[in-house]
C-alpha cells in the first residue's frame, strides 16, 4: 500500500471521548459530537487518540469506541482508530479489533516512556507493519510519546507495506515541512497542530488536517482547509489567527490542552465534553474562569453568558 491506496484527505477531527459523572463512556455524546462535526464539514474521524484519552481506556472500551466510530462514519468518511501502547502485541490486538469493528485504518504511535534509538523506533514499526491487518497512519507527537518519528525515520517507514500516511504533530513547522518534503510522494501527510499552522501546511501541500480544535471550534477550524485550498487566503489567515489565540488560551495559566477542550465543549453546550479520567483532572475553578473569558472574546458568536 501507499498514498494511492486510500482517498483520505481534508479535515478529520481528533475527537474526544466523553464520560458520564461516574466516568463510564457517554456513548450518546460521543456519537452526537461526530454527527455535528460531519455536518460542519469534517471528512473523517480519528478516535481513541491523544484527544480521546486512549491511555485511560481499557481494551474493551477501545473496541466499543471503534464500533461507535465506524457506525457514525458510515457513508460519511473514514473511521481511523488510535492504537496507543508501548507493547507490540497490544497494538496488534487493537488493530485486529478495529478491523473486526469495520474501521478503515489505525493511528500508531511510537512506544512511549522508554527512550529508544532510531533503530529501535524503526524496528518497532517494522514489527507492527508485518502483522497489521489495516492501513497505518504513523503518529509523530514526541511531546507526548517521548520518542519521535523524525523526517529521517519517516523516510524509512514510508516504504513499509501497510503505511499509507503520517500525522505530524511535533508542533515544529521545520519538522513538519521536512517530513512533508521527504515522504509526500509515497504516503499522505496530515498536519496535527492545524490550529497553529494549518493554513501554511495546506498551502505547502498537506493532504489534510487532524486536530482536536474542531471539537470546540467548528466549522472554523475545518474551514481553514477549504479556504486555503480555494485561494481565499485572507479569510484563511484570519481563522489561523483565531486558532493560534485559542491554542495559547488552552495551554496557559494552569491549563492543558485536553482538559481545556472538554471544559470549552461543556461551556459552549457541545456534546463530547464531560469530566476527565485520571490521571488528567478537570480544570480548576480559576483556570476555567480564565478559559471562559477567553472563549467569550475569541468566539463571541458561540459563547454563552458566563
Amino acid at each position: 500500500m501507499n498514498r494511492s491506496s486510500i482517498n483520505w484527505s481534508g479535515p478529520m477531527p481528533a475527537i474526544t471521548t466523553p464520560f458520564h459523572s461516574d466516568l463510564s463512556i457517554n456513548e450518546e455524546g460521543f456519537t452526537a459530537n461526530m454527527a455535528r462535526l460531519f455536518d460542519a464539514g469534517a471528512t473523517g474521524m480519528v478516535a481513541a487518540g491523544c484527544t480521546g484519552e486512549f491511555w485511560a481506556l481499557s481494551m474493551d472500551e477501545r473496541s466499543r469506541i471503534a464500533e461507535l466510530t465506524v457506525a457514525a462514519c458510515k457513508d460519511r468518511g473514514p473511521a481511523i482508530i488510535g492504537t496507543g501502547s508501548i507493547r507490540e502485541g497490544e497494538i496488534i490486538e487493537q488493530i485486529d479489533r478495529a478491523k473486526d469493528a469495520g474501521a478503515d485504518g489505525v493511528l500508531v504511535l511510537p512506544p512511549y516512556f522508554a527512550h529508544l534509538t532510531e533503530a529501535e523506533v524503526i524496528a518497532h514499526f517494522e514489527a507492527i507493519d508485518a502483522r497489521a491487518s489495516l492501513p497505518i497512519i504513523l503518529y509523530n507527537i514526541p511531546g507526548n510519546a517521548g520518542n519521535a518519528v523524525t523526517p529521517d525515520i519517516a523516510d524509512k517507514l514510508a516504504d513499509l507495506d501497510n503505511v499509507v500516511a503520517i500525522k505530524e504533530s511535533s508542533g515544529s513547522w521545520t519538522n513538519f515541512h521536512a517530513t512533508l518534503l521527504r515522504v509526500k510522494d509515497r504516503i499522505r501527510v496530515f498536519c496535527g497542530p492545524s490550529s497553529a499552522f494549518g493554513v501554511p501546511a495546506t498551502l505547502a501541500g498537506a493532504d489534510g488536517l487532524i486536530d482536536c480544535f474542531p471539537n470546540v471550534w467548528a466549522p472554523g477550524c475545518l474551514d481553514m482547509w477549504e479556504l486555503a485550498r480555494s485561494g481565499r487566503t485572507t479569510e484563511a489567515w484570519a481563522l489561523q489567527s483565531t486558532g493560534i489565540a485559542l491554542t495559547e488560551l488552552f495551554t496557559s495559566e494552569g491549563r492543558t490542552l485536553y482538559p481545556s477542550t472538554k471544559a470549552a465543549m461543556d461551556y459552549l453546550g457541545f456534546d463530547g465534553g464531560g469530566p476527565m479520567r485520571p490521571p488528567l483532572r478537570d480544570l480548576s475553578a480559576d483556570a476555567r474562569k480564565g478559559l471562559i473569558a477567553g472563549l467569550n472574546e475569541l468566539l463571541p458568536a458561540h459563547a454563552k453568558v458566563a
